[in-house]
């Protein structure tokens, strides 16, 4: 362990030791003769009743420590997440992992995937704002958001469908009164990373009656267009096999020998001459040689620099009305809205063994002269980085409108509502090649003295065809780069309504106390809608096209894509239905018997029809033992699922072109790789088990232990032929493994020749998996005073040592304590640290400190795998706040100054094994590290 890692646990260290305040205690209680709205059930009407871990964090809390941060990105500070998204992650291509957008803030409890989590508002479920059923959370009302409660257990019998590793609950000032205002700006030490943000509230009472409130949010962050901006990224892989004899190697300053910027001549008499400058011919300068063939250190190669950061620039606005129809029904009507644009660079395209004639028109003469009229054509290929990379421009308007009506009825307390839900996502890809158009493009001939497109002089089809020189690192026009790109147009639309009711409250008096029930019913329909202007059916046209650089289909080789990026369409629409039932009740055993302050049991049990993948049951059972000496334990045991969403079940295809490695010919080729519905899918069965103590031994001071342990059977895993281990299933099976299906070669698998290397990669959903987790959650607080002045601390910690991927014929893959993995396997640190400390030095002046830490983890969890050093350093940066208020009559203004990254801490460069065939292409630090280096925000706040 480094010194500075010692150093950044020490203070952690020091903090939980400190005197502390538990989160729920810090604000002054309510009168008690008024219920606690409780996440996680339905009858616990008091927080420290609740079997289940609840982790409850104030946004006033979250935002004072990340001013100018989303409130989305103050969640994931905290240890109970990991792995999720948000623009400080790596930028991903379109694809089904990312939902359409790449840049979304998505919520990941215990790094099981953020489609385990379910996210509500209010208690009541958020509708899915991506097409692959995740929720965007900047869709809620950031400046109303009163607090953020965290269950960490299942809660499927109570919540429904998805509540598999928890719950997140945006709790909502309803009864706002007043304005409050914020601006705020921000800019990274390389001068990157602008942010800005600006935001009001407003609410009141109109009458005796009506209450309305308002807001509006407007957030804009700038992209940072290139990894290398950062000192330690610079073309970051891993090269070698994962074997004894050609382990992985974390490598930087790679670069890919087969194509360099310039181009390289890959056949013939002038086979390894690369193009350094325009038109001039020289010899290729190789680089150091690695474990990897056709990567290599240094030398003249190519490599990928795209996205660091995607930009962003978001509108959201929220309005309520709550309205008293008499002294028992209470009515509102809520509308959020927002519109939010993203935008990343994707990778860029690459010519691999193309052919070129020989008397290309571009060719300078004195190159020519060197061919010997014999060889009529030769191979290229090059790293066409001259072409502007592709580029997505995402625009995501989202809407949430809800209604409903509560009130009581004989000591019953009862619910009804109905929401709405719509979103629609237009991704603008521009930059993308069409492969059929640069075909023509690159067959340049000489025609009545101008360079022409050979298919123009045949092909009518061609007229506006611009010849492209390859010839260069800067050679192609822009005409021609304009001609050979299109832009193509993703529309996806989902709709949801949803109907949901309840009732609750006390059935009889019992020994100890009175049985609290509930029951509730709901029913949803979710829809789905996706236009595009390329799809995967959509393959070029070889009429006319000379020399096999656009491949026709045969029965065993895919025919050329048309576009680099091709998204599937459902113009008819998929929809699912949902219908459920729930019951639940509280039951006191014990009060006051001695030693035993209470004893209460929970329980609760769901079912669930979906139209689409079947009936099922859930269920959940807990208690709550409080003892003297305010000493409580609490369990709770649950069954929960998970069921397929719409995407998963029937999503259109879609595709990319890749390059990834091909572990039967030991080829590296430029491929298609397409992913697939699976309408067979099955809903994922979790088993949850938590349990833990909670102790306050002083005033103002509190811990909390807990301790949990989940299992997931059927679930649903996403399975990529291109994986190495899937790779080696389906060849150590001799093609009898069903990982077989996910490749397309021309000539099966007995043939070990580059001519037999695939054709296309397959990408498809399956229930095949167990996956498997356990761990503790630590929390310590205390609120009091130091040297007479109000000082509080709080530290949040997380231990999980293991999260197991099990998969048949596979090796069992421990993704705890490791950064990089597969698809939707990010970085999972086994111990995450978050320390906050406020001293309130004047009543003016205060400042808070911000610790987080995270311990060592693996490169990779595959125990096949050979490293020769499969470990990325601990990492933790420090945050300081400091605030001056300035009170007036009924509110006031607070001027804030806030560092992050106080010490410009670099996170250690890493990098996934399964990206080692392309140099410097995304990786190269584990999410969740703060890449942007020291960051400077100032801003004010306004309350009257």
């Amino acid at each position: 362990m480094s010194i500075k890692s010692i150093y950044l646990l020490g203070t952690a260290s020091a903090l939980v030791f400190a005197v502390q305040a538990h989160a729920q205690e810090t604000a002054a209680p309510p009168p008690a003769d008024v219920d606690i709205v409780v996440t996680g059930s339905r009858v616990v009407k008091n927080g420290d009743d609740s079997p289940s871990p609840v982790t409850v964090v104030s946004s006033k809390d979250l935002m004072t420590t990340m001013p100018g941060m989303s409130l989305a990105e103050g969640l994931n500070t905290i240890p109970a997440f990991s792995g999720s998204r948000q623009s400080t992650s790596n930028p991903t291509n379109t694809g089904t992992q990312s939902g359409g957008n790449g840049a979304a803030n998505t919520l990941n409890l215990r790094n099981l995937g953020a489609n385990r989590t379910l996210v509500l508002e209010d208690g009541r479920r958020v509708p899915p704002t991506l097409f692959n059923g995740l929720v965007d959370v900047d869709i809620v009302p950031q400046m109303l958001v009163d607090r953020v409660d965290i269950v960490t257990g299942g809660v499927s019998a109570v919540y429904g469908s998805d509540a598999v590793s928890g719950v997140v609950n945006y709790v909502l000032n309803r009864k706002f009164n007043g304005f409050k205002g914020q601006a705020s700006a921000g800019i990274s030490r390389y001068g990157d990373d602008g942010r800005r943000d600006v935001g009001f509230a407003y609410g009141t009472q109109l009458g005796e009656r009506l209450h309305v409130e308002a807001s509006y949010q407007y957030r804009k962050e700038d992209a940072v267009r290139f990894r290398s901006s950062r000192p330690t990224l610079q073309q970051v892989g891993v090269t070698g096999a994962g074997t004894a004899t050609s382990p992985y190697v974390l490598q930087t300053n790679l670069r890919q020998s087969g194509t360099p910027f310039g181009g390289l001549i890959t056949s013939g008499t002038l086979n390894g001459k690369t193009f350094t400058m325009d038109g001039v011919l020289s010899s290729f300068v190789n680089g150091t040689a690695t474990g990897t063939s056709g990567i290599q250190i240094g030398g003249d190669g190519g490599y990928f620099d795209g996205s660091l950061i995607s930009g962003s620039e978001a509108h959201q606005l929220f309005g309520r009305a709550d309205y008293e129809l008499s002294d028992s029904v209470h009515a509102f009507v809520q509308a959020s809205g927002t519109f939010k644009t993203n935008v990343s660079d994707g990778d860029a395209g690459i010519l691999s063994n193309v052919t070129l004639s020989r008397d290309n028109a571009f060719l300078p003469a004195a190159v020519k002269a060197l061919i010997p009229a014999t060889e009529t054509t030769f191979t290229y290929s090059q790293l066409l980085n001259q072409v502007p990379p592709a580029h997505e421009d995402m625009k995501s308007s989202q809407f949430i409108l809800t209604a409903g009506l509560d009130g009581s009825i004989g000591g019953w307390k009862w619910t009804a509502d109905y929401t709405h839900g719509f979103t629609k996502l237009d991704n603008r890809l521009s930059n993308d090649i069409n492969r059929q158009k640069l075909a023509a493009a690159l067959d340049a001939v000489s025609s009545n003295g101008q360079i022409v497109c050979q298919p123009a002089l045949t092909n009518a089809a061609y007229a506006g065809c611009v010849p492209f020189n390859p010839f260069g690192p800067t050679a192609a026009s822009q005409g021609a780069i304009s001609y050979i790109t299109d832009t193509v147009n993703y529309i996806a639309r989902t709709t949801t309504d949803n109907v949901a009711g309840s009732i609750s409250g006390d059935v009889f008096e019992g020994w100890a106390g009175p049985l609290t029930a509930a029951l509730s019913g709901e029913w949803r329909r979710i829809g789905f809608v996706s236009t595009s202007t390329s799809t995967p059916d959509n393959v070029a046209d070889c009429t006319s096209l000379r020399f096999g650089n656009c491949k026709a289909a045969t029965a065993t080789v895919a025919a050329t894509s048309l576009n680099d990026f091709q998204f599937g369409a459902s113009p008819g629409g998929l929809s699912q239905t949902v219908w459920e039932g729930a019951g639940e009740f509280q039951m006191p055993l014990i009060k006051d018997a001695g030693i035993i302050q209470s004893l209460n049991l929970n329980a609760a049990a769901r079912y669930t029809h979906y139209s689409t993948s079947g009936n099922y049951w859930t269920w959940k059972i807990g208690g709550d033992l409080e003892l003297a000496g305010n000493l409580r334990f609490r369990v709770t045991r649950s069954r929960d699922i998970r069921a397929p969403t719409l995407y998963e079940l029937f999503a259109p295809t879609s595709q990319t072109i890749v390059r990834a490695t091909d572990y039967l010919t030991g080829t590296n080729p430029t491929i298609p790789q397409r992913t697939l519905g699976n309408p067979g899918l099955t809903a994922e069965i979790g088993n949850a088990l938590t349990a833990g103590v909670v102790w306050k031994p002083a005033r103002g001071l509190s811990l909390a232990v807990d301790a949990y342990r989940i299992n997931i059977s059927n679930a649903i895993t996403q399975v990529t032929g291109s994986t190495q281990s899937l790779q080696t299933a389906c060849y150590n099976s001799g093609g009898t493994s069903p990982y077989c299906a996910l490749q397309v070669r021309p000539n099966g698998l007995a043939d070990q020749t580059p001519a037999n290397a695939a054709t296309m990669w397959l990408i498809q959903n399956i229930n095949l998996a167990q996956v498997k987790t356990w761990g503790v959650d630590f929390e310590v607080n205390y609120q009091g005073e130091l040297f007479g002045r109000p000082f509080q601390t709080r530290v949040l910690a997380a231990w999980q040592p293991h999260i197991y991927y099990i998969q048949p014929d596979v090796p069992t893959i421990d993704q705890g304590g490791v950064a990089f993995g597969p698809l939707g396997l990010y970085a999972a640190p086994s111990v995450r640290l978050n320390a906050n400390f406020r001293y309130q030095v004047t009543d003016s002046l205060t400042f808070d400190i911000n610790e987080r830490w995270r311990n060592a983890m693996k490169l990779g969890g595959d125990p096949t795998q050979v490293w020769v050093n499969n470990h990325i350093d601990a990492f933790g940066v420090t945050n300081l706040n400091l605030s001056w208020d300035i009170k007036r009559d009924h509110g006031g203004f607070q001027f804030y100054v806030n560092v992050q990254n106080l010490f410009d801490a670099k996170p250690p460069i890493g990098a996934y094994s399964g990206n080692g065939s392309r140099a410097g292409l995304r990786d190269g630090f584990a999410i969740g590290d703060d890449i942007r280096g020291r960051y400077y925000t100032a801003g004010v706040k306004v309350q009257f």
